[in-house]
């Protein structure tokens, strides 16, 4: 009799939907923040368009190299759109619930999209360390049956590998409290909130880094100290140069993209009580990569400046 009275206290009292507070401390301001976040993300579509309509437009740019940047633009477009339409609601329309279902579903995609940008970033250190080490052997190595192969791996193991970490999430029992002090369903931040163990989650979360976005991380280390061990043989300075500048768009995003991620996993580790700085980092961490990569490529590669060029003047033409 207990026991089922606990039971039935138990489905009365769980929630059935979160409230997405925004950002901690700064709530009744918070939405003159959303012009900035949403030029960024206009930006970060725009820009992503224009780099797919560029490579396949031009020829000369349908290499692997900007192929895999092709890739990239898709995984952050859909990474910014995972997030910006519900922060955007948040801040204009005060829209802050969200079902559980749905929140579940946005941290299945958050996990899924990131993963994957890690991948493809491994990838482009690949092409790298083949175009920059084995020139001659580049051509029969990297091949486009390679890319479709690596991108597919990448698709199938991030989308399976980060199932876990909703399902345990929707496992928890919330029962009492709602409100999450975010823009965003962080995985922690919401079972946070289960009145039951949530260690499951925080280990399978860590687990799950360390063995994808971790080993990225190590792979992507060993190609460029193959790639900077490579550069120092070479007798001609001009030549080393040259390599350099190929990889350096690549290392300033990656650079970026992992710092920011370790500083959030360990502030989330370490359980710090959510503050402004750390949910903003978190926020700006899957939309400015998005806006950044596309600028970063465009100042840096000539190849790819002249293709935008290109593109914009037949636009003008056709106008």
């Amino acid at each position: 009799m207990s026991a089922s009275l606990k039971v039935s206290n138990s489905s009365k009292s769980q929630v059935s939907e979160f409230i997405l507070l925004g950002l901690p401390g700064i709530h009744s301001w918070q939405h003159w923040l959303s012009l900035p976040l949403a030029l960024l993300y206009l930006s970060a579509i725009g820009a992503n368009i224009l780099i797919l309509f560029t490579i396949c437009q031009d020829l000369s740019l349908q290499q692997p190299m900007y192929l895999f940047l092709g890739i990239l633009s898709v995984v952050d477009m859909g990474l910014a759109t995972t997030i910006m339409p519900k922060i955007l609601a948040i801040f204009w329309f005060d829209a802050k619930a969200i079902s559980l279902p749905e929140c579940f579903a946005q941290i299945y995609a958050i996990h899924c999209f990131v993963g994957m940008e890690s991948g493809i970033f491994l990838c482009m250190a690949f092409d790298r360390y083949v175009a920059i080490c084995h020139p001659l052997r580049y051509p029969s190595i990297v091949t486009n049956s390679l890319i479709l192969k690596a991108t597919l791996f990448m698709v199938l193991r991030n989308g399976l590998f980060v199932i876990p970490v909703p399902v345990l999430a929707a496992q928890r029992n919330y029962c009492s409290r709602n409100e999450i002090e975010h823009c965003l369903c962080s995985n922690l931040g919401v079972t946070s909130l289960a009145c039951d163990d949530r260690r499951p989650n925080s280990i399978c979360q860590l687990v799950l880094a360390w063995l994808g976005m971790g080993s990225d991380l190590s792979l992507i280390i060993l190609s460029y100290t193959l790639i900077l061990r490579s550069v120092l043989r070479l007798n001609s300075a001009e030549a080393a140069s040259k390599a350099l500048s190929t990889c350096s768009s690549h290392l300033i995003l990656i650079l970026f993209f992992y710092t920011v991620v370790i500083v959030i996993s360990v502030t989330h580790l370490a359980e710090v009580k959510a503050t402004l700085i750390p949910v903003l980092l978190n926020v700006l961490h899957n939309i400015i990569p998005p806006s950044l990569n596309p600028i970063v490529y465009a100042l840096r590669t000539r190849e790819l400046r002249a293709g935008f060029q290109k593109v914009l003047r037949l636009g003008l033409q056709k106008k």
